[in-house]
């Protein structure tokens, strides 16, 4: 199938897609109802007339904090039928992630769920230079009391404006598949939560990967529980949906013991998992029922390779490991028809990138079977990243002798396939997200007393999965309270960015160069003086479920 990424963009996708399925069934998300095709492109339509009378233009970044639903995906459609930037966070972010969020896009424009509302409420900078705040209200228009609650802004209620922009007439933008479709931020592999400023091209390349390296058609059913403010979720799932014919079941997060239920309620065909959630299914009780279902393909980033082949036998299902990041799309792939070999994500899909594994110290390639850190480039223009938003340092920092350096390591064997090892030191990945030590480090360095600290990931019971580590140096003469830091973060810190250990010491190790040596502390062993929250009693599942 060529990739004709010249002519394409997420709204000419829907379009054509209108036009073609009509109101055959495509979105089932799990607050109610089902959107046929033509049905979610009059609403994006509605949307993208709501937003343009609210002073959105081509370009200009909107700012969506919702979780999975069908408001979600019709903003989404909306920003970019508008050609302008469709900024989904994460929607656990709070404090000082909310800021900085906002901050990097410089944004104006935000549509949010009541039910996150409550991060307004800080007025701070970021929060005031907002000119409109659109609020997604469960249950529908006006059944929310808290629309209200946040003194001076000014809130417009989703569903109120989208029925008055329904009777607005519209000429849509033209809008290149060169223009910035997205900005997704992930932790990159230093400093703080970077915006990853995706084309259109790009976004289209890894639907059409999807579907071409997962053998997709219409007649399949999708279902997601990754979150729309992740590139699994919004590309590789909800898109390559689209771009199939398909259609998708959208659930709002996994929870282990009813997954394979709602494989078996939805009649899935394909789906997509991290490790740490196929560890948490297979964790299960097994029964003779376990391969009762239609489910044929797990996309897996990574599939565990210590339960690949008992997880594929129990539940009758092949799973298919991916590498890639946000920044580069997914350049590796494996084929269903290909035989497992655990551990492994393919061989490099040549017709799109150049891939390479080098001396980290040096940039030259390392021996086939080697260790070393990927780096890539595209064969085509505009299909992948065009920089880390407000962030030009880091951008010229990743690109380095022409090369993206992902900060990932790992090897190729004699017959082409790549294997992945480990992420670079600073870079935490806990459960999907991937997480910057620095933002953590930033939020603790408001503690009294606290000199410096440093997070680093520790192995969690799940394989590629890290527990946060938090070690604290303490000014001369001040109490390390490990519990009063923890509470103190539960406020700055999303849920999956609160440390699970808290460790006081002494000196942090150093290299000559003064340069804090973290590999030293994630290889340190847990002891006594490793103040567990899990083991004292502290739960994060309330915060959690707020996601």
């Amino acid at each position: 199938m060529a990739f004709s990424w010249t002519a394409r963009t997420v709204g000419s996708l829907f379009a054509d897609r209108a036009k073609s399925m009509g109101e055959r069934p495509f979105l089932h998300p799990t607050d109610g109802g089902t959107l046929s095709y033509a049905e979610l492109w009059r609403r994006g339509v509605a949307a993208a007339a709501m937003l343009q009378n609210l002073g959105v233009g081509h370009g200009d970044p909107v700012v969506i904090m919702a979780p999975n639903g069908a408001a979600s995906v019709i903003a989404a459609l909306g920003v970019a039928l508008l050609g302008a930037v469709d900024v989904s966070i994460n929607t656990a972010y709070v404090g000082a992630t909310f800021d900085h969020a906002l901050r990097q896009v410089n944004a104006r424009h935000l549509i949010i769920c009541d039910e996150y509302i409550s991060v307004l409420a800080s007025q701070s900078e970021a929060v005031r230079a907002l000119d409109a705040v659109v609020v997604v209200v469960r249950g529908g228009a006006g059944e929310s009391t808290d629309l209200m609650g946040v003194p001076g802004m000014a809130l417009f209620d989703f569903d109120v404006e989208m029925a008055k922009a329904a009777a607005c007439p519209i000429d849509l933008p033209a809008v290149s598949p060169q223009d910035i479709a997205c900005i997704i931020y992930t932790s990159g592999s230093t400093g703080s939560a970077k915006g990853v400023m995706m084309p259109h091209a790009q976004v289209m390349l890894i639907a059409e990967q999807t579907v071409r390296h997962m053998a997709l058609t219409a007649d399949d059913v999708f279902y997601s529980v990754h979150p729309l403010y992740h590139m699994a979720g919004k590309f590789m799932l909800l898109l390559a949906c689209a771009e199939a014919g398909g259609q998708i079941y959208l659930d709002r997060m996994l929870k282990p013991e009813k997954w394979l239920d709602r494989i078996r309620e939805t009649d899935a065909t394909f789906t997509g998992a991290h490790g740490a959630m196929l560890e948490m299914i297979a964790q299960q009780p097994a029964t003779e029922h376990d391969r009762d279902h239609r489910l044929r393909t797990i996309c897996a980033a990574p599939f565990p390779r210590h339960i690949a082949r008992d997880f594929e036998a129990r539940f009758g299902v092949r799973g298919v490991e991916v590498w890639g990041m946000t920044e580069v799309g997914i350049p590796i792939w494996t084929r269903p028809d290909e035989p497992l070999r655990p551990g492994c994500c393919g061989k490099v899909d040549r017709s799109f990138f150049e891939f390479a594994i080098v001396d980290p110290e040096t940039d030259e390639p390392v021996p086939v079977g080697e260790a070393g850190e990927f780096v890539v480039r595209n064969q085509h223009g505009w299909t992948m990243m065009q920089g880390y938003a407000g962030q030009a340092e880091a951008t010229v920092s990743a690109w380095r002798n022409l090369w993206f350096h992902t900060g990932d390591t790992g090897y190729m064997d004699e017959d082409g396939y790549i294997y992945f090892l480990d992420r670079a030191d600073d870079r935490i990945r806990r459960r999907a997200e991937n997480i910057s030590a620095s933002d953590i480090e930033i939020a603790i360095s408001g503690y009294s007393g606290v000199r410096e600290a440093v997070a680093v990931g520790f192995p969690s019971e799940f394989a590629n999965d890290d527990d946060i580590r938090l070690f604290v140096q303490m000014e001369p003469g001040q109490p390390f309270d490990p519990a009063g830091i923890l509470q103190y973060l539960i406020g700055r810190l999303p849920y999956f960015m609160v440390p699970r250990y808290v460790e006081h010491i002494d000196e942090l190790p150093r290299s000559v160069t003064h340069k804090i040596q973290r590999r030293q502390l994630r290889e340190r062993p847990l002891g006594p003086q490793s103040w567990d929250r899990n083991v004292n009693g502290v739960r994060l599942l309330k915060i959690k479920e707020k996601s």
